[in-house]
Protein backbone atom coordinates (compact mmCIF):
# COMPACT_ATOMS: atom_id res chain seq x y z
CA UNK A 1 0.00 0.00 0.00
CA UNK A 2 2.94 2.31 0.63
CA UNK A 3 4.05 1.82 -2.99
CA UNK A 4 0.47 2.50 -4.09
CA UNK A 5 0.34 5.74 -2.11
CA UNK A 6 3.81 6.90 -3.18
CA UNK A 7 3.35 6.21 -6.89
CA UNK A 8 0.03 8.07 -7.18
CA UNK A 9 0.52 10.60 -4.40
CA UNK A 10 0.32 13.71 -6.61
CA UNK A 11 -3.13 12.79 -7.90
CA UNK A 12 -4.44 11.13 -4.74
CA UNK A 13 -3.95 14.38 -2.77
CA UNK A 14 -6.39 16.08 -5.15
CA UNK A 15 -9.63 16.23 -3.12
CA UNK A 16 -11.63 15.37 -6.25
CA UNK A 17 -9.76 12.06 -6.56
CA UNK A 18 -8.44 10.83 -3.22
CA UNK A 19 -7.93 7.18 -2.34
CA UNK A 20 -11.45 6.30 -3.44
CA UNK A 21 -10.81 7.71 -6.91
CA UNK A 22 -7.50 5.89 -7.18
CA UNK A 23 -9.26 2.65 -6.31
CA UNK A 24 -11.73 3.31 -9.15
CA UNK A 25 -8.82 3.69 -11.55
CA UNK A 26 -7.25 0.50 -10.26
CA UNK A 27 -10.53 -1.40 -10.80
CA UNK A 28 -10.99 -0.12 -14.37
CA UNK A 29 -10.35 -2.05 -17.57
CA UNK A 30 -9.48 -0.01 -20.66
CA UNK A 31 -8.88 -1.30 -24.20
CA UNK A 32 -6.82 0.85 -26.55
CA UNK A 33 -7.06 0.07 -30.27
CA UNK A 34 -3.86 1.16 -32.00
CA UNK A 35 -0.48 1.75 -30.38
CA UNK A 36 0.70 4.39 -32.83
CA UNK A 37 0.80 8.19 -32.71
CA UNK A 38 -2.38 8.53 -30.64
CA UNK A 39 -2.10 5.22 -28.82
CA UNK A 40 1.34 5.91 -27.37
CA UNK A 41 0.40 8.96 -25.24
CA UNK A 42 -2.97 7.41 -24.39
CA UNK A 43 -1.28 4.28 -23.09
CA UNK A 44 1.53 6.11 -21.35
CA UNK A 45 -0.75 8.35 -19.31
CA UNK A 46 -3.32 5.66 -18.51
CA UNK A 47 -0.59 3.33 -17.29
CA UNK A 48 1.04 6.09 -15.27
CA UNK A 49 -2.31 7.05 -13.73
CA UNK A 50 -2.81 3.51 -12.43
CA UNK A 51 -5.50 2.06 -14.66
CA UNK A 52 -5.64 -1.48 -13.28
CA UNK A 53 -6.07 -3.37 -16.56
CA UNK A 54 -5.04 -2.14 -20.00
CA UNK A 55 -5.46 -4.01 -23.28
CA UNK A 56 -3.49 -3.05 -26.40
CA UNK A 57 -4.57 -4.10 -29.90
CA UNK A 58 -2.14 -3.57 -32.77
CA UNK A 59 -0.84 -5.95 -35.46
CA UNK A 60 1.71 -3.50 -36.97
CA UNK A 61 5.43 -3.41 -36.25
CA UNK A 62 7.61 -0.46 -35.23
CA UNK A 63 9.26 1.33 -38.14
CA UNK A 64 11.90 4.05 -37.94
CA UNK A 65 9.43 6.50 -39.52
CA UNK A 66 7.23 6.07 -36.41
CA UNK A 67 9.77 7.36 -33.92
CA UNK A 68 9.24 11.11 -34.39
CA UNK A 69 5.79 10.84 -32.80
CA UNK A 70 5.32 7.37 -31.27
CA UNK A 71 7.09 8.10 -28.03
CA UNK A 72 6.89 4.66 -26.38
CA UNK A 73 9.44 3.25 -28.82
CA UNK A 74 13.13 3.59 -29.54
CA UNK A 75 15.60 2.13 -32.01
CA UNK A 76 15.68 -1.14 -30.05
CA UNK A 77 11.94 -1.51 -30.79
CA UNK A 78 12.33 -1.50 -34.58
CA UNK A 79 10.71 -4.53 -36.20
CA UNK A 80 8.84 -5.53 -33.03
CA UNK A 81 5.06 -5.72 -32.90
CA UNK A 82 3.74 -2.46 -31.45
CA UNK A 83 1.40 -4.06 -28.92
CA UNK A 84 4.24 -6.16 -27.53
CA UNK A 85 6.76 -3.29 -27.59
CA UNK A 86 4.26 -0.99 -25.86
CA UNK A 87 3.55 -3.60 -23.19
CA UNK A 88 7.27 -3.93 -22.45
CA UNK A 89 7.71 -0.17 -22.06
CA UNK A 90 4.54 0.28 -20.00
CA UNK A 91 5.43 -2.59 -17.69
CA UNK A 92 8.66 -0.78 -16.91
CA UNK A 93 6.69 2.43 -16.32
CA UNK A 94 4.20 0.76 -14.00
CA UNK A 95 4.73 -2.91 -13.05
CA UNK A 96 1.78 -2.78 -10.62
CA UNK A 97 -0.90 -2.94 -13.32
CA UNK A 98 -2.04 -5.69 -15.71
CA UNK A 99 -1.26 -5.17 -19.39
CA UNK A 100 -2.45 -7.53 -22.11
CA UNK A 101 -1.10 -7.25 -25.65
CA UNK A 102 -3.17 -8.41 -28.62
CA UNK A 103 -0.71 -8.50 -31.56
CA UNK A 104 -3.49 -9.11 -34.04
CA UNK A 105 -5.82 -7.24 -36.37
CA UNK A 106 -9.17 -6.08 -35.02
CA UNK A 107 -11.94 -7.65 -37.11
CA UNK A 108 -15.72 -8.08 -36.92
CA UNK A 109 -15.05 -11.63 -35.74
CA UNK A 110 -13.13 -10.68 -32.59
CA UNK A 111 -14.25 -7.11 -31.79
CA UNK A 112 -17.46 -7.62 -29.80
CA UNK A 113 -16.14 -10.49 -27.67
CA UNK A 114 -12.95 -8.53 -26.95
CA UNK A 115 -14.80 -5.31 -26.13
CA UNK A 116 -17.06 -7.14 -23.67
CA UNK A 117 -14.03 -7.74 -21.42
CA UNK A 118 -13.35 -4.01 -20.95
CA UNK A 119 -15.15 -0.97 -19.53
CA UNK A 120 -14.09 1.72 -22.02
CA UNK A 121 -12.76 1.47 -25.58
CA UNK A 122 -10.26 4.05 -26.87
CA UNK A 123 -9.80 4.56 -30.61
CA UNK A 124 -6.21 5.36 -31.59
CA UNK A 125 -6.53 4.20 -35.20
CA UNK A 126 -5.91 6.09 -38.42
CA UNK A 127 -8.36 4.72 -40.99
CA UNK A 128 -12.09 4.91 -41.58
CA UNK A 129 -12.71 1.17 -41.94
CA UNK A 130 -11.48 0.48 -38.42
CA UNK A 131 -13.22 3.53 -36.95
CA UNK A 132 -16.61 2.34 -38.19
CA UNK A 133 -15.82 -1.18 -37.01
CA UNK A 134 -14.91 0.07 -33.52
CA UNK A 135 -17.96 2.31 -33.33
CA UNK A 136 -20.38 -0.43 -34.35
CA UNK A 137 -18.82 -2.99 -32.01
CA UNK A 138 -19.14 -0.47 -29.15
CA UNK A 139 -22.83 0.01 -29.91
CA UNK A 140 -23.44 -3.75 -29.96
CA UNK A 141 -21.35 -4.37 -26.83
CA UNK A 142 -22.76 -1.21 -25.18
CA UNK A 143 -19.36 0.32 -24.40
CA UNK A 144 -18.37 4.01 -24.35
CA UNK A 145 -15.87 5.00 -27.02
CA UNK A 146 -13.21 7.69 -26.63
CA UNK A 147 -12.38 8.91 -30.13
CA UNK A 148 -9.49 10.94 -31.51
CA UNK A 149 -8.19 11.79 -34.98
CA UNK A 150 -5.41 13.95 -36.43
CA UNK A 151 -4.68 15.55 -39.79
CA UNK A 152 -1.50 17.57 -40.45
CA UNK A 153 -1.80 20.33 -37.79
CA UNK A 154 -5.37 19.68 -36.62
CA UNK A 155 -6.95 17.16 -34.28
CA UNK A 156 -10.35 16.25 -32.87
CA UNK A 157 -11.64 14.45 -29.79
CA UNK A 158 -15.06 13.18 -28.74
CA UNK A 159 -16.73 10.53 -26.58
CA UNK A 160 -19.32 8.35 -28.29
CA UNK A 161 -21.97 5.95 -27.05
CA UNK A 162 -21.76 7.34 -23.51
CA UNK A 163 -24.92 7.44 -21.39
CA UNK A 164 -27.21 7.28 -24.43
CA UNK A 165 -25.22 9.96 -26.21
CA UNK A 166 -24.49 10.09 -29.95
CA UNK A 167 -22.16 7.71 -31.79
CA UNK A 168 -19.55 8.10 -34.50
CA UNK A 169 -22.20 7.31 -37.11
CA UNK A 170 -24.34 10.16 -35.80
CA UNK A 171 -21.50 12.49 -36.73
CA UNK A 172 -20.39 10.66 -39.89
CA UNK A 173 -23.22 8.48 -41.26
CA UNK A 174 -21.19 7.70 -44.36
CA UNK A 175 -17.42 7.46 -44.89
CA UNK A 176 -15.71 9.98 -47.17
CA UNK A 177 -15.08 8.93 -50.74
CA UNK A 178 -12.19 6.48 -50.88
CA UNK A 179 -8.89 8.29 -51.40
CA UNK A 180 -10.33 11.74 -50.70
CA UNK A 181 -8.66 12.02 -47.26
CA UNK A 182 -4.89 11.32 -47.34
CA UNK A 183 -3.37 9.40 -44.45
CA UNK A 184 -0.63 10.78 -42.21
CA UNK A 185 1.82 8.53 -44.05
CA UNK A 186 0.98 10.35 -47.26
CA UNK A 187 0.51 13.94 -46.16
CA UNK A 188 2.51 14.11 -42.91
CA UNK A 189 1.78 15.18 -39.35
CA UNK A 190 3.52 17.40 -36.81
CA UNK A 191 5.01 15.01 -34.26
CA UNK A 192 3.64 16.73 -31.15
CA UNK A 193 0.02 16.80 -32.42
CA UNK A 194 -0.80 13.14 -31.65
CA UNK A 195 0.74 13.73 -28.23
CA UNK A 196 -1.69 16.58 -27.60
CA UNK A 197 -4.77 14.76 -28.92
CA UNK A 198 -3.84 11.41 -27.37
CA UNK A 199 -3.34 13.08 -23.99
CA UNK A 200 -6.80 14.62 -24.29
CA UNK A 201 -8.24 11.19 -25.02
CA UNK A 202 -6.55 9.82 -21.90
CA UNK A 203 -8.02 12.74 -19.98
CA UNK A 204 -11.54 11.83 -21.15
CA UNK A 205 -11.01 8.26 -19.97
CA UNK A 206 -9.99 9.47 -16.51
CA UNK A 207 -12.97 11.86 -16.34
CA UNK A 208 -15.37 9.04 -17.18
CA UNK A 209 -13.93 6.70 -14.55
CA UNK A 210 -13.71 9.34 -11.83
CA UNK A 211 -16.98 11.10 -12.65
CA UNK A 212 -15.21 14.44 -12.95
CA UNK A 213 -15.89 17.46 -15.15
CA UNK A 214 -17.89 17.51 -18.38
CA UNK A 215 -17.26 14.49 -20.58
CA UNK A 216 -17.05 15.27 -24.31
CA UNK A 217 -20.20 13.25 -25.05
CA UNK A 218 -22.41 14.95 -27.63
CA UNK A 219 -19.56 17.32 -28.45
CA UNK A 220 -16.72 17.35 -30.96
CA UNK A 221 -13.62 19.25 -29.80
CA UNK A 222 -11.38 20.48 -32.62
CA UNK A 223 -7.88 21.88 -32.11
CA UNK A 224 -5.49 23.71 -34.44
CA UNK A 225 -1.93 23.50 -33.11
CA UNK A 226 -0.62 26.31 -35.36
CA UNK A 227 -3.10 28.95 -34.25
CA UNK A 228 -3.63 27.40 -30.80
CA UNK A 229 -7.34 27.86 -31.40
CA UNK A 230 -10.07 25.37 -30.61
CA UNK A 231 -13.75 24.95 -31.37
CA UNK A 232 -16.42 22.70 -29.89
CA UNK A 233 -19.43 21.55 -31.89
CA UNK A 234 -22.60 19.85 -30.73
CA UNK A 235 -23.38 16.35 -32.01
CA UNK A 236 -26.96 15.10 -31.94
CA UNK A 237 -27.95 11.48 -31.43
CA UNK A 238 -29.48 10.00 -34.59
CA UNK A 239 -31.66 7.07 -33.58
CA UNK A 240 -31.99 5.70 -37.11
CA UNK A 241 -28.21 5.31 -37.47
CA UNK A 242 -27.90 3.56 -34.11
CA UNK A 243 -30.89 1.30 -34.83
CA UNK A 244 -29.29 0.12 -38.08
CA UNK A 245 -26.18 -0.97 -36.22
CA UNK A 246 -28.18 -2.68 -33.49
CA UNK A 247 -30.20 -4.53 -36.12
CA UNK A 248 -26.99 -5.85 -37.68
CA UNK A 249 -25.81 -7.51 -34.45
CA UNK A 250 -26.56 -11.06 -35.61
CA UNK A 251 -24.70 -10.59 -38.90
CA UNK A 252 -21.97 -8.30 -37.54
CA UNK A 253 -19.16 -10.82 -37.99
CA UNK A 254 -19.79 -10.95 -41.74
CA UNK A 255 -19.69 -7.19 -42.40
CA UNK A 256 -16.91 -6.04 -44.74
CA UNK A 257 -15.87 -2.62 -43.44
CA UNK A 258 -13.25 -2.16 -46.16
CA UNK A 259 -16.00 -2.61 -48.74
CA UNK A 260 -18.27 -0.18 -46.86
CA UNK A 261 -15.49 2.44 -46.91
CA UNK A 262 -14.64 1.80 -50.55
CA UNK A 263 -11.26 0.26 -49.83
CA UNK A 264 -10.17 -2.08 -52.60
CA UNK A 265 -8.80 -5.51 -51.78
CA UNK A 266 -5.36 -4.96 -53.26
CA UNK A 267 -2.92 -7.78 -53.94
CA UNK A 268 0.03 -7.44 -51.56
CA UNK A 269 3.32 -9.33 -51.64
CA UNK A 270 6.36 -9.33 -49.40
CA UNK A 271 9.65 -7.77 -50.42
CA UNK A 272 11.30 -11.19 -50.30
CA UNK A 273 8.74 -12.70 -52.70
CA UNK A 274 8.96 -9.69 -55.01
CA UNK A 275 12.69 -10.13 -55.54
CA UNK A 276 12.21 -13.75 -56.66
CA UNK A 277 9.69 -13.05 -59.44
CA UNK A 278 11.15 -13.27 -62.93
CA UNK A 279 10.29 -10.95 -65.82
CA UNK A 280 8.29 -8.55 -63.65
CA UNK A 281 8.33 -4.80 -64.17
CA UNK A 282 8.80 -2.73 -61.03
CA UNK A 283 7.25 0.73 -60.71
CA UNK A 284 8.69 3.10 -58.09
CA UNK A 285 6.01 5.74 -57.40
CA UNK A 286 8.05 7.75 -54.89
CA UNK A 287 9.28 11.27 -55.40
CA UNK A 288 12.77 11.58 -56.88
CA UNK A 289 14.34 12.79 -53.62
CA UNK A 290 13.25 9.79 -51.55
CA UNK A 291 15.86 7.27 -50.42
CA UNK A 292 17.05 4.58 -50.60
CA UNK A 293 17.18 4.04 -54.36
CA UNK A 294 16.47 0.47 -55.49
CA UNK A 295 18.49 0.34 -58.70
CA UNK A 296 19.00 -3.41 -58.24
CA UNK A 297 15.51 -4.05 -59.66
CA UNK A 298 15.85 -1.57 -62.54
CA UNK A 299 12.49 0.04 -61.71
CA UNK A 300 10.56 2.54 -63.77
CA UNK A 301 10.47 5.80 -61.79
CA UNK A 302 7.05 7.46 -62.00
CA UNK A 303 5.92 9.62 -59.05
CA UNK A 304 2.35 8.81 -58.07
CA UNK A 305 1.08 12.23 -59.18
CA UNK A 306 2.34 11.58 -62.71
CA UNK A 307 1.26 7.96 -63.02
CA UNK A 308 -1.93 8.49 -65.02
CA UNK A 309 -0.09 10.68 -67.54
CA UNK A 310 2.63 8.06 -68.08
CA UNK A 311 0.64 4.83 -68.29
CA UNK A 312 1.77 4.45 -71.90
CA UNK A 313 5.31 3.75 -70.65
CA UNK A 314 4.13 0.66 -68.71
CA UNK A 315 3.49 -2.69 -70.37
CA UNK A 316 0.13 -4.33 -69.75
CA UNK A 317 1.57 -7.69 -70.79
CA UNK A 318 4.02 -8.04 -67.90
CA UNK A 319 3.41 -8.69 -64.25
CA UNK A 320 3.59 -5.28 -62.57
CA UNK A 321 4.87 -4.76 -59.04
CA UNK A 322 4.53 -1.31 -57.49
CA UNK A 323 6.32 0.10 -54.47
CA UNK A 324 6.63 3.41 -52.63
CA UNK A 325 8.46 4.33 -49.44
CA UNK A 326 6.37 2.36 -46.93
CA UNK A 327 3.49 0.76 -48.84
CA UNK A 328 0.77 3.44 -48.68
CA UNK A 329 1.00 5.28 -51.99
CA UNK A 330 1.63 2.05 -53.85
CA UNK A 331 -1.90 0.90 -52.97
CA UNK A 332 -3.31 3.95 -54.72
CA UNK A 333 -1.04 3.30 -57.67
CA UNK A 334 -2.41 -0.24 -57.96
CA UNK A 335 -5.97 1.12 -57.97
CA UNK A 336 -5.06 3.52 -60.79
CA UNK A 337 -3.52 0.71 -62.81
CA UNK A 338 -6.55 -1.55 -62.29
CA UNK A 339 -8.87 1.25 -63.38
CA UNK A 340 -6.85 1.60 -66.59
CA UNK A 341 -6.95 -2.02 -67.65
CA UNK A 342 -3.88 -3.51 -65.98
CA UNK A 343 -4.61 -7.03 -64.70
CA UNK A 344 -1.59 -8.61 -63.02
CA UNK A 345 -0.67 -5.90 -60.52
CA UNK A 346 0.44 -6.03 -56.88
CA UNK A 347 2.27 -3.84 -54.42
CA UNK A 348 5.08 -4.52 -51.96
CA UNK A 349 4.26 -4.57 -48.26
CA UNK A 350 6.61 -2.20 -46.46
CA UNK A 351 7.72 -0.52 -49.69
CA UNK A 352 11.27 0.55 -50.50
CA UNK A 353 12.38 0.23 -46.89
CA UNK A 354 11.46 -3.45 -46.80
CA UNK A 355 12.96 -3.98 -50.25
CA UNK A 356 16.25 -2.36 -49.29
CA UNK A 357 16.53 -4.47 -46.12
CA UNK A 358 15.71 -7.66 -48.05
CA UNK A 359 18.24 -6.95 -50.78
CA UNK A 360 20.92 -5.95 -48.23
CA UNK A 361 20.42 -9.16 -46.25
CA UNK A 362 20.53 -11.20 -49.44
CA UNK A 363 23.84 -9.62 -50.46
CA UNK A 364 25.31 -10.27 -47.02
CA UNK A 365 24.28 -13.92 -46.91
CA UNK A 366 25.15 -14.45 -50.58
Amino acid sequence: MNSFNSRYHRQVILPEIGSAGQEKLDASKILVIGAGGLGCPILQYLAAAGIGTIGIVDYDTVDISNLHRQILYGTTSLGINKALAAKQRLTDLNPEITITAYPEKLTPKNAVSLFSEYDIIVDGTDNFSTRYLINDACIIANKPLVYGAIFKFEGQVSVFNYQNGPTYRCLFPEPPKAGSVPSCAEIGVLGVLPGIIGSMQANEVLKIILGLGDVLAGKLFMYDCLSTQSSTFTINRVESEISKVQASANSFETIDYDLFCGVSQIMEITANDATTIENAQFIDVRETHEQPKIDYLDPIYIPLGSLEQKLITISKEKKTIVFCQSGIRSKKAVEILFQNGFKDVSHIKGGAIALYNTISESNLTG
